[in-house]
């Protein structure tokens, strides 16, 4: 649910619409209790991908990511 919230809260903030395609042709959605946890997590797998490609497509990145760098520096920066 969480991630569906984060997608529409970033097109009613940006405007701009994210095509989930992948994720609505699961069939799935949070609400769906009676599926099974396999499905789920693949419906949210996918979504996430989804999101995250927009994003990286649409806009630059603002902060780059850097593996060697301790999550501590980057939480205090």
């Amino acid at each position: 649910m969480l991630l569906v919230h984060v997608k529409k809260y970033y097109e009613n903030t940006i405007g701009d619409d994210i095509l989930t395609g992948r994720y609505d042709s699961l069939l799935i959605s949070p609400v769906h209790i009676h599926k099974n946890k396999i499905s789920h997590k693949k419906a949210i797998l996918t979504l996430g991908e989804e999101i995250v490609q927009h994003i990286r497509e649409k806009h630059n990145p603002l902060i780059g990511y850097r593996p060697e760098a301790h999550s501590e520096r980057v939480a205090i920066k």
